[in-house]
């Protein structure tokens, strides 16, 4: 039986930041309605894995520079086709009882059901800018989340090295359309004309 945590745990956390919260001895036990009400008091991004929270580092400024450069090139784009992208903090539901908070979401069709208002059931093309704090959580974890979602593309732009991978879904796992470093220009298998700049995304202020 899933114990009431929420209320009190809100209480020790806020004004307070989030990273004074010990969570290990609650993982497991969040329900998912508890997960959605804290994360709906907070600007920290926050996933959840049936009943386990992670708390993600707060994005720096380089980060943030890369988002908005790739928001604004994807909108210019997908704008035109009809869809819609939107960046962190939304949550999208893998599954029942699993969110994530993807950098960038995008819906090749701005009234697509699965654009709900508290959180998203599902997205065309997703990004995720790899944190220098757990690389194997963009790298290696999320691929088979978003793989699990049935997620056609996902792009994971990785600062460590200046590379951009698009995955693309064949069934119910990825396979690499590119791996794209300094000098060359990046492709999407479902945005049929879309193409950067690795250079102007990694160089951008």
């Amino acid at each position: 039986m899933a114990i009431d945590v929420a209320a009190p745990l809100l209480r020790m956390v806020w004004p307070n930041e989030m990273t004074e919260l010990d969570l290990e001895p609650l993982q497991g036990l969040w329900t998912e309605a508890q997960y959605l009400r804290l994360t709906n008091q907070t600007n920290h991004l926050i996933e959840f894995t049936d009943g386990v929270i992670e708390v993600l580092p707060m994005p720096t400024d380089s980060h943030q520079a890369i988002s908005r450069w790739l928001f604004l090139a994807l909108l210019a784009f997908v704008q035109r086709l009809g869809g819609t992208v939107y960046y962190a903090p939304l949550r999208i539901e893998v599954r029942p009882g699993k969110f994530r908070e993807p950098d960038l979401l995008l819906l090749l069709d701005s009234n697509d059901p699965r654009r709900q208002e508290a959180y998203w059931l599902g997205a065309d093309l997703v990004v995720e800018i790899v944190s220098p704090d757990k690389p194997k959580r963009d790298t290696e974890e999320k691929p088979l989340d978003y793989a699990e979602a049935q997620i056609p593309e996902y792009w994971i732009v990785n600062p460590l090295d200046e590379t951009i991978t698009v995955l693309t879904l064949d069934s119910d796992a990825y396979a690499t359309h590119g791996l794209f470093a300094r000098g060359e220009t990046a492709t999407s298998r479902l945005l049929d004309g879309f193409a950067i700049d690795v250079n102007a995304v990694f160089d951008a202020q």
